[in-house]
């Protein structure tokens, strides 16, 4: 749907901005030669009414004029700047909620062109620790969200609710170290459910960046292990040139790199940065209120993005 709007958006402004310059640079003249003729067949001057009918566009000209400025100041902001996404589900809690919506930053990574997605102009990377929206590998028609976990060339380990990162070595003549745990440190349990059973929370310490995570202790997952590469251990993963490990901050309710393995740079669309509004929908099974309403605002969610 993202990339539709996009298509439309710029079609939008092409054609209102075609008719802006149109109008500036042959129709606006034209009117005023008209006047000007019209005057002088008039042996008394023109009314101001019968002026502003000559000068005056018809409406499909005068409705492009007065919208292209704002057109194109949306299609600027939304194609390079910031784009406003919603959250759909609880995959990143306990971060983000279903009914947040978020601000994604599209010029971190690189500037792309909005209709076929190729990058003109370098701009940075993602690095561990970023929460990212990209199109999912399997559907690019959808729009994902989710934690950078291993960078290209790293080493990515999972078994039994425990993350072991081994960063790319840079230096081919040293003696690269070996996987480390990452630390979690517990913070409270309880505080949110799954399927009826409280899920722990607790800080997770990637190299460089700290963020809370949600884990079900009271069940033991192994993680599906789609996309192992020949030749390595089950759960085990090394990260491409060019490619990203990602994982939901709810680790237990995410469907993530674990699953359907890694992001293509190419699939980027930029980094979640704040969250701009957040709404509640939750309500009783007796509410008649249709599901797509929210029952309050969440002002206290407002802020930047961990």
């Amino acid at each position: 749907m993202a990339m539709y709007f996009s298509l439309i958006l710029v079609i939008a402004t092409f054609v209102t901005g075609a008719v802006w310059l149109l109008d500036k640079f042959v129709f606006a003249p034209k009117r005023q030669l008209n006047l000007a003729a019209t005057q002088a067949q008039c042996a008394q001057p023109l009314s101001a009414e019968a002026e502003r009918k000559i000068v005056e566009p018809n409406g499909f000209v005068e409705t492009s004029v007065q919208i292209f400025p704002v057109i194109a100041f949306v299609m600027v902001l939304r194609s390079f700047i910031y784009e406003p996404f919603q959250i759909p589900s609880g995959s990143m809690m306990p971060n983000l909620f279903d009914g947040d919506f978020i601000l994604v930053n599209k010029f971190n990574y690189g500037l792309r062109d909005p209709v076929t997605r190729t990058k003109f102009w370098e701009n940075g990377a993602p690095e561990r620790g970023d929460v990212v929206v990209f199109k999912y590998p399997e559907d690019e028609r959808i729009d994902y969200i989710k934690r950078v976990i291993g960078v290209p060339g790293d080493v990515v380990i999972y078994r039994n609710k425990t993350l072991y990162i081994q960063p790319a070595c840079t230096d081919k003549t040293a003696d690269c170290p070996g996987a480390e745990k990452v630390l979690n440190d517990f913070i409270a349990s309880g505080e949110y459910h799954q399927l009826d059973m409280p899920l722990t929370r607790y800080t997770e310490n990637l190299p460089g960046r700290a963020h809370e995570i949600l884990v079900n202790n009271n069940t033991y997952q192994q993680t599906r292990r789609f996309y192992n590469q020949p030749g390595m251990v089950r759960g085990q993963w090394v990260v491409p040139e060019g490619q990203y490990f990602v994982m939901g901050d709810n680790r237990d309710n995410s469907q993530d790199s674990r699953f359907w393995g890694f992001v293509p740079e190419d699939n980027l669309v930029g980094e979640a940065v704040a969250i701009w509004m957040s709404f509640d929908f939750e309500r009783g099974q007796d509410s008649w209120l249709p599901t797509w309403i929210p029952t309050g605002v969440r002002f206290e969610r407002i802020g930047g993005i961990n």
